[in-house]
């Protein structure tokens, strides 16, 4: 059980690190949505025949936020850095921790995220089946893919909470020590 929870730890942090890139390309994109509108005091920019509007480079910018925080959700949640009320949590011991944790992803994050892709689901596909654009006339044509964000995360939430639970399984039968930082509560 050891082996899958460390493969499927690499995946979820190769995925995590990747995404954020997108943070250096959203600064980079609203560096030059500045640029140009405040230096050049023009609408927009002109790349090898493309002409990219200064409402598509904001609405960029947009798209970017929702990759990075609707698809790091899951690495956030691997690396415990969500929103927590840990005013006992981190008194705990590791077993107690493990089952807060394994409690709360089954009948917390499960039901929620379980509930979220499939409430989702009719609202994605009506947005492929009209290929959904922007209201922006300048704007990108691709409001279909920003939706379609939202199963994919779920999808990832639940990936990253089954490890989650099989880490907490694992440390509550003794098969896996708790991590480094806990090990002082023992």
């Amino acid at each position: 059980m050891t082996t899958i929870i460390s493969y499927l730890d690499r995946v979820s942090e190769a995925l995590g690190r990747l995404l954020a890139t997108a943070s250096i390309a959203i600064m980079a994109i609203t560096f030059l949505v500045v640029v140009l509108r405040y230096g050049f005091n023009t609408s927009g920019l002109t790349i090898g025949g493309v002409r990219l509007s200064a409402i598509a480079l904001q609405e960029s910018v947009m798209y970017l936020h929702a990759i990075l925080f609707m698809l790091a959700s899951a690495y956030t949640l691997k690396h415990n850095a969500h929103v927590r009320v840990d005013v006992f949590y981190r008194r705990f011991s590791p077993r107690i921790r493990a089952w807060v944790d394994l409690l709360g992803t089954l009948l917390l994050l499960f039901p929620m995220a379980g509930f979220m892709l499939w409430s989702s689901l009719d609202f994605v596909a009506f947005s492929w089946q009209i290929q959904e654009r922007s209201g922006e006339a300048d704007g990108l044509p691709y409001i279909y893919l920003l939706k379609s964000l939202i199963p994919l995360m779920c999808g990832l939430l639940l990936a990253q909470g089954s490890i989650e639970a099989l880490r907490s399984i694992a440390i509550l039968s003794g098969k896996l020590a708790p991590t480094p930082g806990e090990s002082e509560l023992l």
